[in-house]
């Protein structure tokens, strides 16, 4: 129903930066949530930051006072701006759709984000 596609991971040292791309493709309108998440190696999927559609924003804890995000006027493509990144912000970057509570996009390859010195 609705597909995303990740990019704008990469190598970054600590204290670096770096912004991330989301681009959703089908049934745009049926979006209430555009947000990015992460799994790092071991650990579960967490949000880090979302846009719903009357402009609210949610952070995770990750992302507050670091990371940004925002979105295009036809709210099809989402960025996460990323600001002193830190070792433990390793991990693979997701994006995904969300509609009554529940995912309605497809849980892709995701975008790998690696900082390191």
């Amino acid at each position: 129903q609705v597909q995303v596609v990740e990019s704008g991971g990469g190598l970054v040292q600590p204290g670096g930066s770096l912004t991330l791309t989301c681009v959703a493709t089908g049934d745009i309108a049926s979006i209430y949530v555009l947000g990015w998440y992460r799994q790092a190696p071991g650990k579960e999927r967490e949000v880090v930051a979302a846009l719903t559609r009357d402009g609210r924003t949610i952070q995770g804890d990750s992302a507050k006072g670091r990371f940004t995000v925002s979105e295009n006027n036809a709210k099809d493509v989402l960025y996460l701006q990323m600001t002193n990144l830190r070792t433990d912000d390793t991990a693979v970057y997701y994006c995904n759709a969300l509609r009554n509570h529940e995912y309605i996009g497809c849980w892709g390859q995701g975008t790998q984000v690696t900082v390191s010195s």
